[in-house]
């Protein structure tokens, strides 16, 4: 079965190569795929977001995600079945809620906190290597969900909030929810939010961010305005973005998760 991993870890230590091995020394026939462990340290919502967009695109299998600015606390780790049959794994913190909606919704879930399946002594800070890889390893292998901890109520667990896209004053008040490594800034607005704000295709568009204004162009892609210039398109994942065509958006508008912009077509 395929097992993926989505962490904030890095590749710097020795952390990921870790769990790879516990999840093998247990599975020695699971597939894993890494879906990134670039995530911004702590960063749960950013975490929730790639989770999200990447699960689509991967076999249903047992799924973990890890960004714990709690680890060692008293929150949850959990270990949820998704109706469509994927199992997630990680801490209680909202980071597996986007995810498991696309799927379906949350079906079962159990607190693996104390699970049978986790390494002793579980350290107070490895808890990817102790608690999360050893559970998802054994779910791989074929052991039932309802053995691998406590049961609990789907509604107890924790979400996450995003915040909604609105037209205000003719204006399309949009905010930054993702910022990848070329700079490019995806927002909180789906294709179906569009109508009604003139937005089109081949449009202008004049972005108002931290009281500065941008013009810029709504295009299909990067190669559709010249090299420096603004646009404004849907990305791989159809939700609006902000790029510059070689350039970095979020550095040159201040943009960062949270901040408020204002689209108007023009």
């Amino acid at each position: 079965m395929i097992v993926t991993l989505l962490t904030d870890y890095g590749r710097d230590d020795e952390f990921v190569g870790v769990c790879h091995g516990v999840i093998l020394g247990i599975c020695p026939e699971a597939r894993i795929v890494d879906i990134t462990h670039g995530v911004p340290r702590y960063a749960v919502r950013a975490g929730a977001v790639t989770l999200r967009n990447a699960l689509p695109y991967t076999a249903v299998g047992v799924h973990v995600a890890v960004v714990d600015p709690q680890v060692g606390t008293e929150r949850r780790a959990v270990a949820v079945r998704c109706e469509d049959g994927r199992l997630l794994v990680g801490p209680d913190n909202g980071l597996l809620s986007l995810a498991w909606e696309v799927a379906g919704g949350a079906e079962l879930a159990v607190d693996v906190s104390r699970s049978p399946h986790r390494l002793e002594p579980v350290s107070a800070t490895f808890h990817g290597r102790d608690l999360f890889a050893p559970v998802a390893a054994h779910l791989a292998a074929g052991a039932p969900i309802e053995d691998a901890g406590d049961p609990l109520d789907p509604a107890e667990l924790e979400t996450l909030d995003l915040p909604s896209a609105r037209v205000e004053d003719g204006a399309l008040v949009a905010h930054a929810l993702l910022v990848d490594q070329f700079g490019n800034v995806a927002l909180d607005v789906g294709h179906d939010e569009l109508a009604g704000t003139g937005l089109k295709l081949g449009g202008g568009v004049e972005i108002e961010s931290g009281g500065e204004r941008y013009l810029g162009t709504f295009a299909q892609t990067f190669a559709d305005v010249g090299a420096g210039e603004l646009l404004v398109y849907e990305d791989a994942y159809r939700p609006l973005a902000v790029a510059i065509n070689r350039g970095d958006a979020a550095g040159t508008l201040g943009l960062r998760a949270d901040t408020e912009l204002r689209l108007r077509a023009r």
